[in-house]
């Protein structure tokens, strides 16, 4: 199964290692420093030009990818747990 991330972008379901809801993880220093840090080494993909309200950390081909996505967390948390319900 995948998981529809926003726009044209999708990943599979067992790629996905965590979904983080924007709005509440960038309050921390360490979230921010560590998307900062990631952004600069090429590791984040901005799907859409909105605003992301979530953020989806995956391995896609070996490598740490960082999704910034229009969709809700609670929605991309809700389409990933039916692929764990089956």
């Amino acid at each position: 199964m995948f998981l529809h991330l926003g726009e044209n972008v999708v990943v599979p379901a067992k790629d996905i290692i965590a979904i983080f809801d924007m709005e509440t993880s960038v309050y921390g220093s360490d979230t921010s420093q560590f998307l900062r840090l990631a952004e600069e080494d090429g590791f984040v993909e901005k799907i859409t030009s909105k605003i992301p309200k979530s953020f989806v950390i995956a391995e896609v081909n070996k490598k740490s990818k960082i999704y910034l996505s229009p969709i809700s967390s609670l929605t991309l948390s809700k389409r990933i747990g039916k692929y764990f319900e089956d």
